[in-house]
């Protein structure tokens, strides 16, 4: 994985500051392995599984990290894996983390903000804790607008504060939302005191795409289609997954406009999932693909022009033609 972020940077893909983070259960079929119970969000249930801890770089829309084979124990502590590792890799310390409630401790949280790492993530409500904010006085809360023009609900009411919560040595900012679209009020929790309230939930929002994401490694690059027992194979489909999600999101941004940031299987859709020719010569290699309306995009981004060695086959050649 170290090795792939490297070369990433070096064809363009340069590593971004702030990220999305979740873990994923990658269930198993068997009964008899030593695994640990994880739940299963598509199933609703607690199985045997191996579990995966996922990172998005929210920069380049793109699944930059996986670590599969993460115990129970490991769980809370692997958000300060990664971003260690990620120091180790292009000298500082991610600037901004986002996660929910489920992901990490308090404790851990205080580690994150001991490093300067900005993070955002939700608060867990007790019954102790809602009674406090419908409790709250009505001069407590503001109307504040969201900018998207899509959101159904742009004009929720938040109040704002410091509080102390255990195992967190300093106040930390704490803002609930309300008039969101849910019944049960929303608790962010944030060590960046000076940026605006508009900002931070707009930016927690767009965490959920990161469950797009898995839902994509999943039903297009088929995470779970050969399930294993052994946490090295499932380790293996990680890194091949988040591998070939790269190359999609490289192929995208060289053809641009309104491919820029589609997802994988609309690209593949549009662009690759047509008949061709493949001719091998002496020292080249040529696809030729079939005609379809789409190719004009390839043919603008200069693909007809390319002639790319093979980096396994010497004095052996690839080049695109079209019909």
């Amino acid at each position: 994985m170290s090795l792939w972020l490297e070369a990433l940077q070096n064809v363009g893909l340069k590593p971004g500051t702030s990220f999305d983070l979740d873990f994923h259960a990658v269930p198993t079929n068997t009964s008899v392995e030593p695994l640990e119970k994880h739940y299963i969000t598509n199933r609703s249930r607690s199985q045997k599984a191996v579990l995966s801890f996922l990172a998005r770089d929210v920069q380049e829309n793109l699944l930059c990290y996986g670590n599969a084979g993460v115990t129970k124990e490991q769980r809370a502590g692997e958000i300060l894996h990664f971003a260690q590792w990620w120091k180790e890799r292009t000298g500082s310390y991610p600037q901004e983390l986002v996660f929910d409630s489920q992901l990490t401790t308090y404790t851990i949280m205080n580690k994150l903000n001991e490093l300067g790492i900005n993070f955002i993530s939700l608060r867990r409500r007790s019954k102790k804790l809602l009674s406090e904010i419908f409790g709250a006085p009505a001069s407590s809360w503001q109307r504040i607008k969201l900018p998207a023009l899509t959101r159904r609900y742009q004009t929720p009411r938040i109040m704002e504060k410091m509080v102390t919560i255990k195992d967190y040595k300093k106040p930390i900012r704490q803002i609930t939302i309300i008039e969101l679209g849910h019944e049960e009020p929303t608790i962010l929790l944030t060590n960046q005191l000076k940026a605006s309230a508009v900002k931070l939930i707009t930016r927690y929002a767009q965490r959920t795409i990161i469950e797009n994401g898995i839902a994509e490694a999943i039903n297009f690059f088929h995470l779970e289609a050969l399930t294993s027992m052994v946490g090295l194979k499932v380790d293996f489909d990680l890194q091949m997954t988040l591998i070939a999600g790269s190359f999609y999101r490289m192929m995208s941004k060289n053809i641009g406009r309104e491919y820029a940031r589609c997802t994988a299987k609309t690209f593949f859709r549009k662009i690759f999932d047509l008949p061709g020719k493949v001719t091998i010569d002496e020292d080249t290699i040529t696809v030729q693909f079939a005609r379809k309306a789409h190719n004009q995009f390839l043919l603008a981004a200069g693909f007809a022009d390319e002639r790319v060695q093979v980096p396994w086959l010497e004095n052996k050649y690839l080049s695109f033609a079209f019909d």
